[in-house]
């Protein structure tokens, strides 16, 4: 769903007006919610960062995430900084979104196995092994094993089979 932010800046009735529209049907973008707010109180966001702003240009009816409303609290200090300006509007498409998201999930996964396999390649790790296993110096290894194999028996071969 594409959704657009208009923001204007009304310096004759000291005010900024925030709207938001979305398209409901194909190519039409409709007004969900507009919400007014004292400029005064926009101005004294502004100028105590972009958190404040967001709190305050946050209300029951005009919740955005956040990924949107960082860019219209953007736009908003922009309209009210040394740039000026009366208006400006901010576009999102939720299926860009989705595709950022998407991405961002395979680059965790890859993270994560990345450090799974240098997990398993860490030659850290066999320093360890003898205290889990025990050393081999105890094995003997000489021709003095009490097991021997005939040399009779170890060439039979059944024909049959």
């Amino acid at each position: 769903m594409k959704q657009k932010y208009v923001i204007i800046k009304d310096d004759e009735k000291n005010a900024l007006v925030l709207q938001e529209h979305a398209e409901l049907d194909k190519e039409l973008l409709s007004l969900l919610c507009e919400e007014t707010y004292g400029g005064d109180m926009v101005g004294e966001a502004v100028s105590q960062g972009k958190d404040v702003l967001i709190t305050r240009l946050r209300t029951r009816n005009m919740y955005p995430p956040s990924i949107y409303m960082e860019k219209i609290a953007d736009e908003v200090m922009a309209l009210y900084g040394a740039e000026g300006g009366s208006s400006a509007e901010v576009l999102f498409d939720d299926i860009e979104l989705i595709a950022l998201d998407r991405e961002a999930n395979e680059a965790a996964e890859m993270e994560e196995e990345s450090d799974e396999i240098d997990n398993l390649l860490d030659d850290d790790d066999d320093d360890n092994i003898d205290d889990e296993f025990g050393d081999d110096n105890g094995i003997n290894i000489s021709g003095n094993s009490s097991l021997k194999i005939a040399d009779d028996d170890s060439l039979e071969v059944d024909d049959e089979a």
